[in-house]
């Protein structure tokens, strides 16, 4: 049995070798015939030479850094499928790549020289990521490349390129880099350029006139340059163009060449932001195929061309921002396509005109700040499409539409600031799409029309100062969750606040003064967490301050003053912890001042004057530091200093009706006693003046020396220092002097006005300097010694020898402070105050941040100088800068108006001010030829709060400033200077923002 089994396996390996001998035979021949084929040699040579383009792709590859993995499939062993790797598209033939695209892929840096191998590339793109560098030369190996876009990457160097091999290009978008230098002249050799993008980047110099001669090109963009000189007639020769786009951060000399009148193909033409002066030119109007204008934010006058009125296709209109004088031309009648009309900020007068409200498409209607007088047209939004309407800052008068909202369209209506009076329509209660409404500043009156605040996306509701009536309509069932921002204030309200206020969940700020309000201030207050500011104040409100109120623990604001409530002022307010203004004044409140209060470290204002409070004032925490002021008013209040407490003179004498114990005391030993205690007492004056005056005049030229670090001087050669002739500065501190030691080490020496350390003034004066003294940071100037007497306070410092910024930037050596140094100097200031109030324990605030309170040292390094001593110079009176509290004109937290104390965000809105200092070159007050405006409003002004706008408020002497850093910097000065200082950044946090400018950002896509 087992022989048969073996003769059958035996006999199935045979059979299986044979059948495996013939596979073998089969594919040998197969392949000779093959390779004796000519398609063999076509694929051969394809798969070289896919092998080839691979190589070259991987080479690119290399030089990239990819985050995700999106270019996984390019890999070496897979080069058989190079034209299924990602971003790669091949011809017909499957053998050359002529697509590349990459773009939006976040990949980050170079492209390698390599690229120029890829000569059958038609198409190029990688915009939309991160790559850096020059780009390689070799492009003009591309000379079959019709498509190029690195459009949004950080490319540098120049554009001067060698474009006369490219003759097929017909797209060249570099959009978004930051290419300088002057524009490439080699572009007008491409023949068949169609689309030109230079925009966005660094370039400088004039547009050259040759640039008229690309005849091809339908698009054309320069914008977001550093472009300049006259706009050259010569474009107006590019008759084929469909958009160009030249505004925005260039600034051209003159105004719009006439010649444009000639593109008469254009669709779309932005001029806007680019200092263009003079008319408006009528040949404009030729333009017939054009739906978008915009000429905004320059400083074009004269009136608006009536030949506009031929622009029959005109979809946008953006005249903002100039001075423009006139009226709206009858001739806009005509433009029964326009969709959006921006007239703003101009000098235009007259009315609006009636057939604006017929425009059959207008959605967007903003005229504010002009001059417009008489009624707003009354069929206004019968197109049913109305979107935006804002015609604030005029004189206009009469009623308020009532078909503004007719098409259920309206967005965002803003009135305030005319002269409109009469009722609101009350289909204005049916509006569900308005986002923000704006109405104060009129003189409309009667009642809110029903449903109007409980509006379900309102964010903002403006009616303050009218002369509405009626009531605050309770309506339970809706819930308007957007509403951020609700002021009816200085109205004829009245009736009770209603209950269903506590369905407004997103709301921060509510002001209801000035009304008639009634009743009591409903519990459900406690419900807005995300309340900032409440201002119930001028009312007739009754009952008790709710509890509840402590549940809006973001509150910063809270004034119930001048209404008729009473109780006790409920402790749960402590729970508010960072309250700054408190104001309950003129009420009938009673019972005893919650100590409690004191704990709330932020409260720098409180007034609880002309109330019946009793007992004793505390005197812990915060209520150290009220003004007595706030206590006024109430007769059965004790411990302030206009009624001190003293139980002695004020309790009740106690009479026993003759009948006492004691033995009467004799009229003899009464003068005795008397006689005696006198001749004491004179005595005891006498010794005590006349051993006064001794130690005076031992002690007064004894000078003690406290040094903080080891030195090679002693206090006879500070005071050597103090020579008229070696004055170097002079401020509300004092006197500063130059030094030099004998030892070669130069010193500044500053003698305090005002402080003396036997005075009444020194409030702590000598620990607090302790304190000071051992402060260390690089960005800090060291307090090297305190030297004093009876008499006299010197501060010795470290010797700053190019002075103090202030000093510097607004003198003749402010053209010499480069934008990098000043940047490197807000970021280094920026961090002295950070220590001060982050890493130091307790935390020091400034209170006098300035730019002459930042010196600088040989390295132009900066220093801050001068913390922590506002506080004992406010006491003196012999500070002329200093305010009440601390602080510098023009460098003064707005908060201040009605605090009367400043913590560490009151610091960061004065650094603010010093940004915008740098960047501006401009003092903080007297530069702006109107009385009263300060940096801070002349910015805003110029600005809108638009980081973009920083262009036009850049110090003239500066040249070459990062655009990207520029607007960062401003940013965090905006920031810094917000009006609310909850809404102000921490120092730590502003460090971290001015580091970030050194790694900009990418420039803002259109």
């Amino acid at each position: 049995m087992g022989s048969v089994e073996g003769i059958h396996l035996h006999s199935t390996k045979l059979s299986m070798a044979v059948s495996a001998m013939r596979r073998v035979f089969l594919s040998f021949l197969l392949l000779f015939l093959v390779s004796s084929s000519p398609s063999y040699s076509i694929s051969l040579h394809n798969s070289s030479s896919l092998q080839m383009q691979a190589s070259i792709f991987l080479s690119l590859k290399q030089a990239f850094y990819v985050p995700t993995t999106c270019l996984d499939t390019w890999n070496e062993s897979n080069f058989m499928s190079l034209c299924s790797w990602t971003g790669i598209q091949c011809d017909d033939m499957g053998s050359s790549v002529v697509s590349l695209d990459i773009s939006n892929f976040n990949i980050s840096g170079v492209i390698s020289p390599a690229i120029g191998e890829l000569q059958s590339l038609l198409n190029l793109s990688i915009a939309g990521n991160s790559f850096s560098g020059l780009f390689p030369p070799e492009l003009h190996k591309l000379t079959s490349l019709r498509f190029l876009n690195i459009s949004n990457n950080q490319f540098n160097g120049s554009l001067s390129w060698n474009f006369s091999s490219l003759r097929e290009l017909e797209v060249l978008d570099v959009y978004n880099n930051n290419f300088f230098g002057s524009l490439p002249l080699g572009v007008t050799e491409l023949p068949k350029l169609k689309h030109l993008d230079l925009g966005g980047n660094y370039i400088s110099g004039k547009i050259p006139p040759s640039y008229g001669a690309m005849e091809e090109l339908n698009y054309l963009s320069l914008a977001g340059n550093d472009l300049g000189g006259l706009i050259p007639g010569e474009l107006g020769n590019l008759t084929n163009l469909k958009q160009l786009y030249l505004g925005y951060f260039n600034e051209f000399d003159g105004g719009i060449p006439p010649e444009f009148g000639k593109l008469v193909n254009l669709v779309h033409l932005d001029l806007s932001s680019c200092g263009l002066e003079g008319p408006i030119p009528p040949e404009l109007g030729n333009l017939n195929k054009l739906d978008t204008l915009f000429l905004q934010t320059n400083q074009l006058s004269g009136s608006i061309p009536h030949q506009f009125g031929n622009l029959s296709s005109l979809k946008s209109l953006d005249l903002s921002n100039n001075g423009l004088t006139g009226e709206i031309p009858v001739e806009f009648s005509e433009l029964r396509e326009l969709s959006l009309l921006h007239l703003f900020i101009n000098k235009l007068h007259g009315e609006i005109p009636r057939f604006i409200a017929e425009l059959p498409k207008l959605e967007v209607l903003k005229l504010w700040q002009n001059n417009f007088t008489g009624t707003i047209p009354p069929k206004l939004g019968q197109n049913g499409k109305l979107t935006e309407l804002d015609l604030s800052t005029n004189k206009l008068t009469g009623l308020v539409p009532r078909s503004l909202c007719l098409g259920r369209k309206l967005r965002i209506l803003i009135l305030l600031n005319n002269f409109l009076f009469g009722p609101l329509p009350d289909d204005l209660g049916d509006c569900v799409t308005l986002l923000r409404v704006r109405l104060g500043q009129n003189y409309l009156s009667g009642s809110i029309p029903y449903g109007f605040l409980y509006l379900p996306e309102l964010s903002l509701m403006e009616l303050q100062n009218n002369y509405l009536t009626g009531w605050f309509a309770e309506d339970p069932n809706k819930v308007p969750s957007k509403l951020g921002q609700l002021n009816l204030s200085n109205n004829r309200l009245s009736g009770s606040i209603p209950s269903s206020i506590g369905n407004f969940s997103s709301l921060q700020a509510l002001l209801l003064g000035g009304n008639q309000f009634t009743g009591e201030i409903p519990s459900e207050l406690g419900r807005l967490k995300n309340l900032l500011k409440l201002d119930m104040s001028r009312n007739n409100l009754t009952g008790r301050i709710p509890p509840d109120i402590g549940n809006c623990l973001l509150l910063t604001y809270l004034d119930l003053s001048q209404n008729q409530l009473s109780g006790p002022i409920p402790v749960q307010i402590s729970q508010i912890h960072i309250l700054n203004y408190l104001n309950i004044s003129w009420n009938h409140l009673n019972q005893s001042l919650p100590k409690e209060i004191g704990a709330i470290k932020s409260l720098t204002s409180a007034d609880f004057s002309h109330n019946d409070f009793s007992g004793r004032i505390p005197e812990s925490g915060q209520f150290a530091y009220f003004n007595s002021t706030s206590f006024v008013g109430n007769p059965r209040l004790c411990g302030s200093y206009l009624n001190p407490c003293n139980y002695s003179a004020t309790a009740p004498l106690q009479f026993d009706d003759g009948q006492s114990a004691r033995p009467p005391v004799t009229s003899r030993f009464k003068l005795l006693f008397a006689l005696c205690l006198l001749v004491c007492s004179v005595v005891f004056v006498i010794l005590a003046v006349i051993k006064t005056r001794s130690v005076r005049r031992r002690s007064s030229k004894t000078w003690r020396l406290t040094a903080f670090q080891k030195l090679e001087f002693g206090s006879e050669d500070i005071l050597e220092c103090l020579k008229e002739n070696n004055i170097i500065g002079r401020g509300g501190a004092g006197i500063v002097y130059k030094g030099t030691m004998p030892n070669g080490e130069e010193v500044a020496v500053k003698r305090l006005l005002g402080i003396s350390k036997g005075s009444s003034h020194d409030n702590g004066f000598s620990a607090e300097i302790q304190t000071l003294g051992r402060i260390r940071h690089r960005n800090i100037v060291r307090l090297l010694a305190f030297c004093s007497n009876k008499e006299t306070n010197l501060l010795v410092y470290e010797y700053m020898p190019n002075g103090s910024l202030g000093e510097v930037l607004h003198g003749k050596r402010g053209g010499y402070l480069e934008w990098d140094t000043r940047l490197k100097i807000a970021i280094e200031a920026a961090k002295g105050l950070c220590y001060l109030h982050h890493d130091c324990s307790p935390l020091i605030v400034h209170r006098d941040v300035k730019s002459n309170n930042i010196l600088l040292d040989s390295d132009f390094e900066a220093h801050v100088a001068d913390f922590g001593l506002a506080k004992f110079l406010q006491d003196t009176g012999t500070s002329e800068c200093m305010s009440a509290i601390a602080g510098s004109y023009g460098y003064i937290a707005p908060e201040y108006a009605y605090t009367l104390r400043v913590d560490e965000k009151s610091d960061v809105y004065s650094f603010g001010v010093v940004l915008l200092e740098l960047i501006t070159g401009r003092r903080p007050v007297g530069d702006f030829g109107e009385e009263g405006l300060d940096i801070v409003q002349w910015t805003k002004m110029n600005t809108n709060w638009n980081k973009e706008g920083v262009m036009k408020i850049l110090d003239e002497r500066l040249t070459n400033v990062p655009l990207d850093e520029a607007m960062q910097v401003f940013f965090v000065g905006m920031l810094c200077v917000q009006e609310h200082s909850v809404e102000r950044p921490t120092m730590r946090e502003v460090v971290q923002m001015l580091v970030q400018a050194k790694q900009p950002s990418t420039f803002p896509s259109r």
